[in-house]
């Protein structure tokens, strides 16, 4: 991975980290998923006119993908109905750079360096410290479970558009077309709950709606980096999101535990320097 993938992916996840503290605190986290993903798509439509229709090939990517992010919404939004925030989102993006990196080896025949293998396993074993390092109770199974669901799909969305992503010449196409794709979450999100719409705070709304703009901003940098360089490296880095989140809990929200949370994020920026070694 080139230095300035690196850093690309890296400045993603930081993104990526401030929108979910932006959207964290949402009354209705339901609305709020779904004013992040109006996020995505209304840049999309007006960024359409200005780049090709994609080729037929891509198609079938564009509407697989659409279909799996709907379900990482889904399983996401579940998983914070079962559990805390704290262990939901660090499990989900802490599994998926393997879930990631073993297909990618298996399929798309991405081999990596051993340097780049142990920065994965630190960066993925700092996150899960984040998940299961809390104070208090153990974590509750079923908000497991869904956790894990939703690490798998973002495992599986990542793997599709690294594929797709790469089959057009130009990358904007396919970034432009999958978040219009996103508009349709949109709809099924809002409204059934025109009601909850209503009652929302309009400071709310905007806030998760540059929430959006930050995420799309975040993903559309990493699929670009996934025509640069190994879907696993891509992913792991990107989910250092987690550390940063984290960290910006500890600072900015006064959330702990204060040593377990810096312990993790010395393991992931362990991994980090590996990875930017291999």
């Amino acid at each position: 991975m080139s230095a300035d993938i690196f850093l690309i992916v890296l400045f993603a996840a930081i993104m990526h980290a401030v929108w979910n503290a932006v959207v964290k605190g949402a009354a209705d986290r339901t609305i709020s998923f779904g004013f992040v993903a109006m996020g995505h798509t209304l840049p999309a439509l007006l960024i359409a006119p200005f780049v090709p229709l994609p080729e037929p090939s891509l198609w079938p990517y564009l509407a697989v993908s659409t279909v799996v992010h709907w379900g990482y919404y889904y399983f996401l939004n579940t998983g914070y109905r079962l559990g805390d925030l704290s262990l939901v989102y660090p499990v989900a993006r802490g599994i998926a750079p393997f879930l990631v990196a073993i297909p990618a080896l298996i399929w798309l025949d991405e081999t990596l360096p051993v340097a780049a293998w142990a920065g994965l396993f630190c960066i993925s074993a700092g996150i899960l410290i984040i998940g299961f390092g809390r104070k208090g109770a153990a974590p509750a199974l079923p908000a497991l479970a869904v956790a894990v669901l939703t690490g798998s799909t973002i495992a599986l969305y990542t793997l599709i558009d690294g594929v797709g992503v790469r089959l057009t010449e130009q990358a904007l196409t396919y970034i432009t077309w999958l978040f219009i794709g996103e508009g349709l979450a949109v709809l099924y999100i809002l409204l059934p709950r025109m009601q909850r719409l209503k009652a929302q705070p309009n400071r709310q709304l905007m806030l998760a709606f540059g929430g959006g703009l930050l995420s799309a901003l975040a993903y559309a940098l990493a699929l670009y980096a996934k025509t640069k360089a190994p879907l696993g490296l891509v992913s792991a880095l990107r989910e250092t999101s987690v550390i940063f989140a984290a960290m910006i809990g500890v600072f900015w929200f006064g959330e702990g535990p204060v040593r377990t949370r810096l312990c993790a994020a010395a393991v992931v920026v362990t991994g980090i320097i590996l990875l930017a070694l291999a």
